[in-house]
């Protein structure tokens, strides 16, 4: 949280600090209510699909229990690959939710999220005639990938050649791993598989709707499917480099494509951290939020 202060500080050095103020100064608090409003449908509609995946898994979770380990875990969101989040195991535990299914709901749950941002880009990175070979790779590839964690003979073969490992340490890790991608794989076949990447695309679509929404306060002239595709590829760019929550790739990126778009620095240093105060930051405070709570019986 710190080096994101600091971050964000440098960009508003970079853009100027009189020059920012003045691109504060366009957008007013029913505006920030809109952002908040439209991160709180993403937010709802990914607890909802979370709250799905443990019913498939046959747990009967009263709602407000299951909610509030949810959002726990987004105390922790600022962590690379948010892997963080499966804080909220540790509230699902004592209710008989095993850590192999939590972590293994929360795999699926962020390659669902990772498959949306993909979907959503990829419009977008096919105008960029250079990038079009990146989308063909990826629309051969995202199948692939489902389609080989999904293969359970192949994978349990995988975790019998492990337990004859000598490393213990090893063994254990990756032993433990396979059961998660096993219990995982469940929750990628066709009908949950299709059914999480609904919810992903208007989840995140609603962030990107934000995004868009934000640019036309600023009376930044760009189209709404170029705001989806900033948004969707600076959070992929963020997602991929592994970073903290993607602190500093996303930003830059974001940053960056604004610009080319016509933004000035100020303007684009702006909505970056205005956007990002309002759907990652928003989240980080709920999370905390809900951690400094008792858990709901």
């Amino acid at each position: 949280m710190a080096l994101a202060v600091a971050g964000y500080a440098l960009f508003a050095v970079w853009g100027g600090w009189q020059e920012v103020s003045d691109a504060l100064r366009t957008i007013g608090m029913v505006d920030v209510l809109v952002l908040l409003a439209l991160s709180l449908v993403n937010y709802g509609l990914r607890f909802r699909r979370w709250h799905s995946y443990l019913y498939r898994f046959n747990y009967r979770l009263p709602w407000r229990l299951n909610l509030h380990a949810y959002l726990t875990g987004f105390a922790l969101t600022t962590t690379p690959g948010k892997a963080g989040e499966a804080l909220r195991g540790l509230f699902l535990k004592p209710v008989g939710v095993p850590y192999t299914q939590s972590v293994g709901a929360l795999f699926a749950e962020r390659l669902s999220d990772l498959v949306t941002v993909v979907l959503l880009s990829l419009p977008g990175l096919w105008l960029y005639p250079s990038a079009q070979p990146l989308v063909v790779v990826a629309v051969v590839l995202l199948p692939m990938g489902v389609w080989v964690l999904q293969r359970d003979p192949w994978l349990l073969s995988w975790k019998e050649k492990a337990k004859q490992w000598r490393w213990r340490r090893w063994k254990s890790v990756v032993t433990h791993g396979i059961d998660m991608v096993l219990c995982a794989g469940r929750l990628l076949k066709p009908t949950p598989l299709l059914l999480g990447l609904a919810i992903g695309l208007v989840a995140w679509g609603a962030e990107a709707v934000a995004f868009h929404y934000l640019l036309q306060q600023m009376d930044l002239e760009v189209s709404f499917a170029m705001a989806v595709f900033i948004y969707s590829f600076s959070t992929l760019v963020g997602a991929v480099s592994f970073l903290p929550g993607g602190l500093g790739s996303a930003e830059v990126t974001m940053a960056f494509l604004l610009v080319l778009n016509g933004a000035s620095s100020a303007e684009a240093a702006t909505a970056t951290v205005v956007i990002r105060l309002a759907t990652l930051w928003f989240a980080v405070v709920i999370g905390l939020l809900a951690l400094a709570k008792p858990p709901v019986r």
